[in-house]
C-alpha cells in the first residue's frame, strides 16, 4: 500500500514506519531532512499538506500528528495549541479525503482515552458516557473532523490511545529515574486507573485496523487489564528490583502541574471491546509481563 502518516517522528510513529517495511511511506513532517536522517531516505517526504491537491495516489492514511498534552502546564494558550495541532491537521486531512475522486480506503486517526474524561472506579468501554471536561473537549472534535471522511469509499478507524509504555521514550522514560532511584510510588491514594497499552500491540491494532477492511468506528487502544496506579507502581518497582512506596501527594502535583495533574490523579479503567470484538489479539496483556519484555529485553 501507498501510505501518508503524519506524526511520523514521534514515539509511536517512529515504532510504525519501522513496523511497515514493504509499504511505500508518505510522510508528512515539518522537517524532511530531519525526518529522513531519523526515519531513512526511502521514504517521500512532504513538509505541508498544501502541496496536495487530493489523495488519489493515496491507499491509506494513519493521522497519529499532535502537540504532548504533557510537557507544558495548560495555560489558555497551550490548551490551544494542543486543540489546534490536533484539529487543524485532521480537518486538512478529511478535505483532502472528500475532494479526491479516488480516496484512500483506509483512514486511521489517533485520540486517547481522555475523551471519556475522569470515570471513577467504573470499567470504561467504547460506549461509556463521558464526563465534559477539557481532554473530552479536545478528543470529540479530533474525532468528528476525521469522521467526516468516511464514506462508501473510505472506512475511518478511530483509536483512543492509553499511556504508551515502550523503552524508548513516551510517559514510561520520564518516570522511570524515581523508580530507579527508589523514590517511586504511587500518585495519590493509587486507587485511579491506569489504562495502559504495550507499544508492540499499539502498533500491531494499527497494522490490524489498516490490514481488515471490515474494521471501522472507534476502537480503545488499551490493554484488555487496566490496572490501579497503586498496582502499576508495584509492577514498576518490581521490574526495576526497587521499593515503590513512596507516593507523590495529589495536591503537590496539582501545585506544580495545575489542571495537567488531572491526568495523573484522575485515572480510568478502560477496556478494549471493539479491539477484542474484531479479533485482534494482545501479545501483552499482563503490566509484569510487558514492562519486564520493556525494561530488560
Amino acid at each position: 500500500m501507498k501510505i501518508l502518516i503524519t506524526g511520523a517522528t514521534g514515539f509511536v510513529g517512529k515504532e510504525l514506519v519501522s513496523a511497515l517495511i514493504g509499504h511505500q511511506l508518505v510522510i508528512l513532517t515539518r522537517d524532511a531532512r530531519r525526518a529522513a536522517t531519523t526515519l531513512g531516505t526511502q521514504h517521500e517526504y512532504v513538509e505541508s499538506l498544501i502541496e496536495l491537491n487530493d489523495l488519489n495516489h493515496i491507499d491509506a492514511v494513519i493521522n497519529l500528528a499532535g502537540e504532548p498534552i504533557v510537557g507544558k502546564r495548560w495555560s489558555d494558550k497551550q490548551k490551544q495549541v494542543i486543540c489546534d495541532s490536533r484539529w487543524n491537521i485532521t480537518s486538512a486531512l478529511t478535505q483532502l479525503v472528500n475532494q479526491s475522486s479516488q480516496p484512500p480506503h483506509t483512514f486511521i486517526s489517533a485520540s486517547a482515552i481522555g475523551f471519556y474524561g475522569r470515570q471513577g472506579m467504573t470499567q470504561v468501554t467504547e460506549d461509556s458516557p463521558v464526563h465534559e471536561e477539557f481532554s473530552h473537549h479536545v478528543c470529540k472534535e479530533w474525532e468528528r473532523l476525521a469522521l467526516e471522511a468516511q464514506s462508501e469509499q473510505t472506512r475511518v478507524c478511530i483509536t483512543r490511545i492509553g499511556l504508551v509504555l515502550g523503552a524508548d521514550g513516551g510517559a514510561l522514560e520520564k518516570m522511570l529515574l524515581p523508580f530507579k532511584l527508589g523514590l517511586g510510588g504511587p500518585i495519590g491514594d493509587g486507587k485511579q486507573g491506569f489504562s495502559w497499552i504495550h507499544i508492540d500491540d499499539l502498533i500491531g491494532l494499527l497494522k490490524f485496523l489498516l490490514e481488515n477492511s471490515q474494521t471501522q468506528g472507534v476502537f480503545n487502544a488499551v490493554s484488555p487489564n487496566p490496572i490501579s496506579q497503586k498496582d502499576f507502581a508495584t509492577a514498576l518497582g518490581k521490574a526495576l528490583h526497587r521499593p515503590a512506596l513512596i507516593p507523590t501527594p495529589a495536591l503537590a502535583l496539582r501545585l506544580a502541574m495545575g489542571e495537567m495533574s488531572d491526568l495523573l490523579t484522575q485515572g480510568q479503567y478502560v477496556v478494549p471491546n471493539h479491539a477484542l470484538a474484531s479479533g485482534y489479539h494482545f501479545e501483552y496483556s499482563d503490566i509484569n509481563q510487558a514492562l519486564n519484555q520493556i525494561l530488560n529485553h
